[in-house]
């Protein structure tokens, strides 16, 4: 039995957590210190330099075992395991679509009050 390993281009690993990241090429490079036309050229290159890597992983904020380790045909599971206390993740504890039903039974139970109500003023008048 034969075990093939998968080769790692770091450069299109990069483009994938860039676009992971919604982050467009000229922010990333910004962020790194060098230019949009630099930053297109490693996405091209197969291997990067581990200083190259480094500025790009912080920049992203990953490790940088998660560009070297991507494989090509790799699916992942992304889970951000650094200090993210400048974000807000809101997941409402509640269901929005009971929530509706709610006010929408209130709603009706006004309406049948004020029908109710309407029908005794004519009742009244007669």
């Amino acid at each position: 039995m034969e075990a093939t390993v998968k080769k790692s281009n770091h450069g299109a690993n990069v483009r994938r957590w860039r676009e992971w990241r919604n982050v467009n090429q000229d922010v990333l490079a910004e962020q790194i210190g060098v230019s949009q036309a630099t930053l297109s050229g490693y996405e091209k290159r197969d291997k990067l330099e581990i200083e190259i890597l480094e500025k790009i992983a912080k920049a992203l904020n990953i490790p940088v075992e998660a560009i070297t380790e991507l494989g090509s045909d790799a699916s992942i599971n992304i889970v951000n395991a650094y200090d993210n206390s400048g974000s807000i993740n809101y997941s409402p504890t509640f269901n929005p679509l009971d929530k509706i039903v709610e006010l929408y039974d209130k709603l009706l139970e006004a309406e049948k009050e004020k029908v109710a109500m309407l029908q005794e003023v004519l009742r009244d008048k007669r």
